[in-house]
């Protein structure tokens, strides 16, 4: 029973292929056009999918969209009602994809895979992929599952219960009360892009305080016991198709947006501060209510939806101890939908029996396209870049090595990463003992912001040496401090009136024995790595602890600003010489930037590349 499960048309489109259960493959549309967040419809990712699974188009047996557009119609049409005479730019802005793409979706899917009587088409609400997402992958037989985002069709957050192949929705919230779109809202207004500045707003965080805590629940928001809210909608006009926030928001938070790349000042540290307490004290109303309804029995919470992504919450939730033990979908942003889609599809309508894995069955999220060590030779041979090849133990040693000389390396190995996160595939790795890396890495590698922090990646067995953290987390979805030993004092607020609200002298102050991997609070975005998980990166954190005695490397994700994570060595190759990247490892080949031919910055390069 082959199926494939698509999310598409509204951001990060992507696929997912289940074979009797077991996910086979799973990508991203924009891993493949090298368009960040692509919404098109995932031709390229469909054709991955059949080509991992050894399958073509007529092998599939259902094909699964993770959103109802009937129930997206009905409320794109009451929002009209609702907007009235002021409901032109809703119209302009979505009446086109509305009635044409998304309310003929199995059309589009018959263009690519063709028509097939026997093939059945399922559409699936888009919490419910969510919460299939969270649940059917993780090792819990039984779990509450919470569901956080922008919104699907109507819902925007849900609790729900998961028992084997069962899932139960209990409560949901519904638009425009909106967990997501509320902290896009304030993301937007600091002037940081909506669905990819998330991140930014989150980490600049912890350089402000929450001094407008107070406006934001007197004003904006009504908050309940149990974590739900009524948000004031006078102050924002994503409900009317235009910006998030409206002239009332910026007169409730003295001025108008920051512009885009212009300098951030005290105020938006402040507001993230504020937004980013509110929002974890929102969520653990809601894990605590979802426990005391639906978790007598139950120890387990999984989690999906966009803003189970933010890490920050995430360790709140952990360190409470409402729940025993907790598992976040890596793709928990709409791209994972598809994978929930068809996993639902399997478990409740093809009548397949759940197995149940000790560690997930996300597979470590390495779900993507693979290239052999002698497709990498063929590639780099027919371009006529030098490579040095070494034998595992050898290239361990090697890379470790270059790491200890202070060289970035960029790290192109095994299946790519699904989901937002790089996770030893497609990365960039570096030495978290420097005190200058991270703003090296900001300002001459990944182009952006210098506040930014960077995640370790850490041998599971030695987590605790270094972080205060005594479990799993291996999709860099917990934040937790570094332990107290290995701190250094610094005093943000006054450095930032000593600095005149320069961050970057903030930045390059040592905050501890790994300065590279740790924020300005002491927190850090932890990922563990486990041998028998992914063997190869493993290899290489061992290398570097003989080498240094430290068993954590810096791990950020292997792509520039504004640019999708790489896929293909051809990605690899040019973001590797389009920066100061040092060394560039594709598979057991080591590329050296010295010894590499004159970069010629051309089109071609960025043409969508195959082996075949």
């Amino acid at each position: 029973m082959n199926i494939l499960g698509i999310s598409a048309l509204y951001h990060d489109s992507a696929v997912a292929l289940v074979s009797n259960g077991n996910i086979i493959a799973a990508a991203q549309e924009e891993r493949f056009t090298r368009v960040k967040h692509d919404q098109r419809f995932p031709v390229y990712a469909i054709e991955y999918c059949l080509k991992a699974g050894n399958l073509d188009k007529n092998n599939i047996d259902i094909v699964v969209f993770y959103d109802n557009p009937l129930y997206t119609l009905d409320r794109y049409m009451k929002n009209i009602a609702m907007a009235g005479k002021d409901a032109q730019d809703v119209i302009n802005r979505s009446f086109d994809s509305m009635f044409s793409d998304k309310l003929w979706v199995n059309k589009k899917i018959e263009t690519i895979l063709g028509e097939d009587p026997h093939r059945k088409f399922l559409v699936c609400e888009h919490h419910i992929s969510h919460a299939a997402s969270a649940f059917y992958p993780s090792p819990y037989e039984k779990a509450v599952i919470l569901t956080l985002d922008g919104v699907g069709e109507w819902a925007t957050t849900t609790i729900g219960v998961g028992d084997r192949e069962n899932i139960i929705i209990k409560e949901e919230m519904s638009f425009p009360h909106s967990l997501g779109l509320l902290y896009s809202a304030f993301t937007y207004f600091c002037g940081f892009k909506v669905n990819s500045g998330d991140y930014k707003f989150m980490g600049l965080a912890p350089y402000g305080e929450p001094v407008y805590e107070e406006l934001i629940r007197e004003k904006i928001l009504d908050i309940k016991q149990d974590g739900s809210f009524r948000i004031n909608m006078e102050y924002f006009d994503y409900q009317y198709g235009r910006a998030m926030t409206n002239h009332k928001f910026a007169e409730l938070f003295g001025g108008a947006r920051r512009e885009p790349e212009s300098e951030i000042t005290k105020r938006e540290m402040d507001i993230a501060a504020s937004a980013q307490k509110v929002v974890e004290d929102i969520i653990l109303r809601m894990v605590k209510h979802a426990k005391d309804a639906y978790g007598d029995e139950i120890d387990n919470l999984v989690m999906a939806g966009g803003v189970a992504l933010n890490c920050v919450a995430n360790g709140k939730i952990k360190n409470s101890g409402i729940f025993k033990n907790l598992w976040i979908q890596p793709a928990a942003g709409d791209a994972g939908g598809s994978l929930g889609c068809a996993l639902y599809a399997a478990y409740r309508y093809a009548g397949i029996k759940r197995k149940i894995h000790p560690i997930d069955a996300q597979q470590g999220s390495y779900l993507g396209p693979v290239y052999s060590t002698e497709e990498i030779e063929q590639y780099c041979m027919a371009n006529h870049y030098p490579y040095h090849k070494f034998e595992n133990r050898n290239l361990y040693k090697k890379i470790a090595g270059e790491l200890v000389k202070g060289k970035v390396i960029g790290l192109f190995h095994g299946k790519m990463e699904f989901g937002p996160r790089a996770l030893g595939n497609r990365s960039i790795i570096a030495d978290p003992r420097s005190e200058e890396m991270q703003v090296k890495l900001n300002q001459k590698i990944k182009f952006r912001e210098s506040f930014r922090p960077f995640a370790p990646s850490v041998l599971r067995e030695d987590v605790s040496e270094y972080f205060e953290l005594d479990r799993d987390s291996p999709y860099m979805l917990l934040v937790e401090n570094v332990v107290e030993g290995r701190r250094r004092d610094v005093a943000v607020q006054e450095d930032l009136k000593k600095y005149n609200g320069n961050m970057l002298e903030i930045v390059k102050k040592k905050r501890s024995d790994i300065p590279a991997v740790t924020h300005v609070d002491y927190s850090a975005r932890i990922q563990t790595v486990r041998e028998e998980i992914n063997p190869y990166y493993y290899g290489v954190i061992k290398a570097f602890k003989e080498l240094t005695g430290y068993s954590v490397v810096v791990n950020t994700s292997f792509n520039v600003r504004g640019e999708p994570i790489v896929c293909t060595p051809q990605d690899a190759y040019g973001c590797f010489m389009r920066t100061d990247m040092d060394v560039l490892v594709l598979e057991n080949c080591i590329l050296l930037k010295e010894e590499q031919p004159e970069w010629i910055e051309t089109d071609d390069w960025r043409k969508r590349y195959t082996l075949d």
